[in-house]
C-alpha cells in the first residue's frame, strides 16, 4: 500500500471540510440554477448565496451588504488596488504597500505604476514588520490615495500591526485595504474592531473549495467595478455566481471560527515540537518571522543548504513543504520577503516554509523533523 503523504504546506491550500462539500452538494446537482433569475425555480439558489453573504459578513463583522463575492484572493486584491485607483484617479494617485506583500498586490501595484499611479514601497524590519512610525513618516510627505498591507505574511507568518497601520492612514486621508488570505479562518478578524476599509479573503486558505474568495468594501466607500457586464454583486462585481462555491465557503469558514481557539493552541503545540527536534539535533538554522504569527506557520532557514534540494528530497520520502511562496513556486531566485528582512546570505538560499494544519500530528510532526535531520546532516 502507497504511504500517505504528510502534507505541511496549508499556506498553499488546504483540504475541503467534509461540512463544506456536503452544503455544497445540492448546488451541484439539484439546485443548479442561476440565481439572478426571476423565476421559483432559482428561489434555493438565491436564498443560499444570501445566507452565505451572512455568515460570512458575522464572520468578519461586517454587514452582509459590504460583502462582495470573488473568484479568489487574487482577484479580491486587484479589485481593490484598482477599483480604488480608477474610482479616484483624478484625487489622488500615490498607493502605499509594503516590500513582502503577496504578488497579487506587488504586481497590481506595478501595474498602476505604468498607468500614471505613485508607488511607495515601506520597508520591514527582521521579523518582517511594517512599523507605524515608517508609515506616518511617508505619509506626512504627501498624501496617499490608499495603503495596502497585508494582515499576514504568506512565507513567514508575521501578524502585520494592520490596526495601527489603518489609523495612521485614516488621520492622513487614505483609505486602508489588507490582504487577509492568510489570516481570515485562523485569527479573529473583526473589520470594525480593526478600521479596516477592505478586505480580501479567499476561501481554500481555510478549507473552503478553489475558486472562490470575497472582497469586504466598507458601506459608504466608491470602487470601480474591476469586471463589467451582467451587473451582479449590486452592480459590483458582473459575472453568474459561484452558488456551490459560495456555499462551501460560508459552511467551511463558520467551521473554523468555532474552533478557533482550540485549533491555535493545538497547531502552536506542533510548531514547538518541531522546533524542538531541530534544536536538539543541533543542526544550525534560523526561524524567520515574528511571535505575533499565524498558528503553524513556521520558515526555516537552514545554514548552507539549498531549499529546494530539501523540497525535492522531503518529496521523495513522501513529505509536502514549500521553499516560499507557492504561488511564486517556478522561479528558483531567492524570495524577496526573505531578501526584505535581511536573512544573511549563508543561510538564506536554505530556506523553506512548513505550515502546519489540523490534518497534521505529533507523529508526522517528528517525522518531518527527523527526515530534515537526516536529509541536512549527510
Amino acid at each position: 500500500m502507497k504511504k500517505p503523504v504528510i502534507y505541511a504546506d496549508h499556506a498553499s491550500t488546504t483540504a475541503l471540510s467534509p461540512r463544506a462539500l456536503e452544503a455544497m452538494q445540492p448546488f451541484l446537482t439539484d439546485d443548479y440554477t442561476n440565481p439572478s433569475t426571476l423565476y421559483q425555480f432559482s428561489r434555493a439558489s438565491r436564498k443560499a448565496v444570501a445566507s452565505a453573504r451572512e455568515r460570512i459578513a458575522d464572520c468578519i463583522g461586517a454587514s452582509p451588504e459590504e460583502v462582495h463575492f470573488t473568484s479568489c484572493g487574487t482577484e479580491a486584491d486587484n479589485w481593490a488596488l484598482k477599483g480604488i485607483a480608477f474610482q479616484h484617479f483624478s484625487q489622488r494617485k500615490r498607493i502605499i504597500t509594503s516590500a513582502i506583500e503577496h504578488h497579487a498586490i506587488l504586481r497590481s501595484c506595478d501595474f498602476l505604476r505604468r498607468v500614471g499611479c505613485e508607488i511607495l514601497y515601506l520597508p520591514v524590519d527582521s521579523r518582517g514588520i511594517v512599523s507605524p512610525d515608517a508609515l506616518e513618516s511617508a505619509m506626512k510627505k504627501e498624501s496617499a490615495l490608499l495603503v495596502s498591507v497585508m494582515m499576514a505574511n504568506n512565507e513567514i507568518g508575521t501578524i502585520e500591526p494592520v490596526s495601527q497601520l489603518a489609523d495612521v492612514a485614516h488621520r492622513y486621508g487614505a483609505l486602508f485595504h489588507t490582504d487577509a488570505v492568510q489570516a481570515v479562518g485562523h485569527i479573529p478578524v473583526n473589520v470594525r474592531e480593526l478600521g479596516m476599509d477592505m478586505l480580501s479573503a479567499s476561501a481554500h486558505k481555510f478549507n473552503g473549495p478553489k475558486g472562490v474568495g470575497f472582497l469586504y468594501v466598507r458601506k459608504g466607500i466608491a470602487i470601480e467595478p474591476l469586471l463589467h457586464g451582467g451587473g451582479q454583486e449590486t452592480g459590483l462585481r458582473a459575472g453568474t455566481e459561484n452558488v456551490a462555491g459560495i456555499v462551501g465557503m460560508a459552511a467551511a469558514l463558520s467551521e473554523h471560527m468555532e474552533t478557533l481557539d482550540r485549533d491555535r493552541q493545538r497547531l502552536e503545540f506542533l510548531r514547538a515540537l518541531l522546533l524542538s527536534r531541530l534544536n536538539d539535533s543541533g543542526i544550525r538554522f534560523l526561524v524567520n518571522g515574528s511571535e505575533e504569527r499565524i498558528p503553524g506557520s513556521l520558515s526555516l532557514s537552514f545554514y548552507q543548504a539549498e531549499g529546494e534540494m530539501l523540497l525535492h528530497r522531503l518529496d521523495l520520502m513522501g513529505i509536502a513543504i514549500a521553499t516560499g511562496s507557492a504561488c511564486n513556486s517556478k522561479e528558483t531566485v531567492l524570495s524577496h520577503v526573505i531578501q526584505a528582512i535581511g536573512v544573511p546570505e549563508s543561510y538564506a538560499r536554505g530556506t523553506i516554509r512548513m505550515t502546519l494544519g489540523m490534518d497534521n500530528n505529533e507523529e508526522q510532526v517528528t517525522e518531518i523533523a527527523n527526515a530534515l535531520i537526516q536529509v541536512l546532516s549527510e
